[in-house]
């Protein structure tokens, strides 16, 4: 990924933190070195449970691009529902990887896209580590470790001090704990994912 900025685009549904998650991402980004990072967030229909964008920017100078992402490197999938009513992978670089919350294994989603693929449990790993509010699963900041593993942009070590700044306590411990299994169960497709043949970004 050698270009002037990486990319990152994610897509979950309302109430799932794709926005917090992405902030998140951004100060880990920052912690790994980069000198520009954002995080801006994409509303459609502001509304639970309907698909929402967020989006993030590095650099290793000041970012001056504050408009929506369109050409990922990165594609972050939340909930993989989603896969059926959104085409992810628009405008996706030719050599990006796609990395979703699944427990299946990455060869199992084809893309309208030559893209590389990258699963990890996400919702599991967040349930094991106690992150249930409300008998929500909170699992945006799980698959952080997801990303650190997947891409390699950011260490393990960046996500967890950006947790423990924005988390405090035991929250903090289940939060990193919960990105710690992620990062050690992702699992990562060795070659491009085959097309579907369709016109949607659908597994």
């Amino acid at each position: 990924m050698d270009r002037k900025y990486i990319e990152v685009r994610w897509h979950g549904r309302g109430g799932q933190g794709a926005v917090t998650a992405a902030e998140i991402l951004a100060e880990a980004a920052y912690y790994e070195g980069f000198k520009g990072v954002t995080a801006a967030p994409f509303f459609g229909a502001e509304r639970r449970g309907a698909p929402v964008i967020a989006t993030n920017r590095f650099a290793r100078e000041q970012v001056r691009t504050m408009s929506l992402v369109k050409n990922p490197d990165v594609v972050v999938v939340l909930d993989e529902t989603i896969l059926k009513v959104v085409n992810v992978v628009a405008g996706i670089q030719p050599d990006g990887l796609v990395l979703v919350n699944s427990p299946k294994p990455p060869e199992e989603f084809h893309f309208n896209a030559p893209v590389r693929v990258a699963t990890t449990d996400a919702s599991r790993w967040a349930q094991e580590a106690g992150l249930i509010i409300s008998g929500a699963v909170l699992f945006n900041t799980a698959i952080l470790g997801g990303f650190a593993k997947a891409t390699g942009l950011v260490s393990l070590e960046s996500i967890e001090k950006s947790l423990r700044n924005h988390f405090k306590g035991d929250a903090a411990e289940k939060n990193v704990t919960g990105a710690r299994s992620a990062y050690e169960q992702t699992m990562l497709s060795g070659g491009f994912a085959k097309a579907c043949g369709c016109d949607c970004g659908c597994k």
